[in-house]
């Protein structure tokens, strides 16, 4: 007998949230329209109809006071999951997260956690327009006293989610928007991994990819087209942003002693440009080459006709790879 079956992202998502409710009555979710809706992306689709409207219900159109409620919520007993609809939609609440959200417990001296989640659909690859297709998960990186998560994976949708829903500490969680149709076969009653880790998903000898959220199954694909040329490239999925898992990136780019970063987002003063510092910091001695990094152009996001050439490709990353050949020359 087997526990696996066959989720897309999106389900796995919805499974989470659903377990998370059933296994503890004081998780709420709200945000716009996923209610009766269950959400742009259906994610919380049945949600309302099993659990109640007093579980899960919509707000109005004021991601301020989405997150404000979620934190006296969460002040109070509650372990609040909120909803920013869209990645560029939660700037507007972006002033309660780094002032209230993640200063909380510091301001207390401990003794007042904020056990949230803030669930961000983010990133492109889906023809969206302005505002629907940012990466900005420097800013929450950036700002002490929060976790920061982005899966890659159906299985770490679902079990990263479960995770975060039970830390005694805010998280905010990203969910790559082009991966919600992705679908594998997993098993939700297995472990669930811990904020913190990284996770080697390609073995390597050449160099070190690393990538986290929708440029993971990209950096793969890279990898793959390597192989075929005969380079073998090494795929490190990040996965948890804040805290980030030194060692285990570290291992494998000092196995290989070359290392390109692939992210969506713009490059300058980003999450990429933390971790090549890291990389470059800590392996420095073990290095053929400077890091690269394989990224969004340093530009607003640009109409969907043009997202192709403003995104991270596997030529473009098999480029950054060459030119880690040439300085090894």
């Amino acid at each position: 007998m087997t526990n696996r079956e066959k989720l897309t992202m999106a389900q796995a998502l919805n499974r989470a949230l659903r377990d998370a409710m059933a296994e503890d009555e004081t998780v709420v979710v709200f945000g716009e329209d996923v209610g009766q809706l269950g959400g742009v992306f259906r994610i919380t689709d049945g949600l309302t109809a099993e659990f109640g409207e007093q579980r899960c219900f919509d707000t109005p159109l004021a991601e301020s006071g989405i997150v404000g409620v979620a934190v006296g919520m969460a002040m109070n007993g509650m372990r609040p999951v909120v909803e920013m609809q869209f990645d560029a939609f939660s700037y507007p609440a972006f002033e309660q997260v780094a002032s209230h959200v993640a200063k909380m417990r510091n301001r207390t001296r401990g003794r007042v956690g904020l056990p949230m989640v803030i669930r961000i659909p983010y990133g492109g690859g889906i023809g969206g327009v302005e505002h629907h297709s940012d990466s900005s998960e420097a800013y929450f990186a950036h700002t002490p006293g929060l976790h920061v998560v982005v899966p890659s994976t159906v299985a770490d949708a679902y079990g990263l989610l479960r995770a975060a829903i039970a830390s005694p500490d805010p998280v905010v969680f990203f969910e790559p928007k082009k991966l919600y149709w992705s679908k594998e076969e997993v098993d939700v009653t297995q472990a669930v991994p811990p904020i913190g880790t990284a996770v080697v998903r390609r073995a390597g000898t050449d160099a070190t990819l690393i990538a986290y959220g929708p440029a993971v199954p990209v950096a793969l694909d890279a990898a793959a087209v390597a192989a075929q040329e005969g380079r073998s490239l090494a795929v490190v999925d990040v996965r948890s942003l804040v805290p980030f898992d030194d060692e285990t990136v570290c291992q494998a780019v000092r196995a290989t002693g070359r290392a390109v970063v692939v992210a969506e987002a713009s490059g300058f003063a980003s999450v990429a440009s933390e971790i090549a510092a890291r990389v470059t910091e800590r392996c420095f001695h073990s290095l053929a080459a400077p890091v690269r990094r394989v990224s969004g152009l340093d530009i607003p996001y640009p109409p969907p006709k043009y997202e192709g050439f403003h995104l991270p490709t596997v030529d473009r990353i098999l480029d950054a790879v060459d030119d880690l050949q040439w300085e090894e020359g």
